[in-house]
């Protein structure tokens, strides 16, 4: 039952990994850019606010570049506190602008200390005994919200395991900078962080699929059900599990399941 599962879901991860797949998902925006951090700041950008339908998930970052002159890396460095008025009114769902003058000033922090946004999630020592990408995104939220007068309303858009929750949106971004592979939807920007440490992004398309395939057994979906998923995606590609999330999510999309 494993290989035939595992032969089905890597001849599903050929189908969906492909150029095809970049133009109607949020993975699009980054590709919008050539410069690192340009990729880096727009594909954080892209994973935040990525709830509600793709298309206007798309719309909205696109409208949030433009505000920066679609040079988002320049304008994070450079800008003066007159260029932040082309940011006020910016809102999707509950992400408004004062979340978005918060992370101008993280942005703006970090990038005049290092060169990429992979040194943000590496912050802290590391421990053996755990996974390595949820001490990651333990690190990277207490670093994102160590600026003096972070606004409290902030805090509930950069999610952390320690909350319980499954991370998706990080998880997505980290598999967007951390994969690297001939089909180019991903973008293997980062090093330091490994394709086998990843968690798989568990959305509603991917938990239904999922649990379709006995891949989840946890009723409830948090940060113990993405390890869980991730677990059993590794015993079919212990180097690279998260390649299933094509399988999963292009299965529940398009409704074959």
């Amino acid at each position: 039952m494993e290989l035939s599962l595992k032969d089905f879901l890597d001849k599903k991860v050929a189908e969906f990994n492909t150029p095809d797949f970049i133009p109607l998902d949020p993975v699009s925006i980054p590709h919008r850019f050539s410069q690192q951090q340009d990729i880096e700041i727009m594909g954080f950008f892209a994973s935040i606010l990525a709830w509600g339908q793709r298309k206007t998930i798309i719309n909205k970052c696109i409208e949030l570049a433009e505000r920066m002159d679609n040079a988002p890396y320049d304008f994070v460095l450079n800008h003066e506190e007159e260029d932040l008025k082309s940011l006020l009114g910016f809102k999707h769902r509950t992400f408004n602008d004062t979340d978005l003058l918060y992370f101008m000033s993280f942005f703006k922090q970090h990038y005049q200390h290092y060169t990429s946004l992979e040194d943000a999630f590496l912050q802290g020592s590391f421990s053996e005994e755990r996974n390595k990408v949820e001490q990651a995104l333990i690190g990277f939220r207490s670093y994102f919200f160590s600026l003096p007068d972070y606004p409290i309303r902030t805090r509930k858009h950069v999610s952390s395991p320690l909350q319980k929750s499954s991370c998706k949106r990080l998880n997505m971004f980290l598999r967007w900078m951390v994969r690297k592979d001939d089909a180019g939807v991903d973008f293997g920007l980062w090093t330091r962080l490994q394709p086998k440490d990843l968690i798989c992004p568990c959305d509603v398309h991917v938990e239904r699929v999922a649990r379709k395939f006995g891949l989840i057994q946890r009723d409830k979906v948090d940060w113990n059900t993405a390890l869980e998923l991730t677990e059993n995606l590794r015993l079919l590609d212990p180097q690279d599990p998260v390649k299933y999330d094509f399988a999963l999510f292009g299965l529940g999309v398009i409704g074959e399941m």
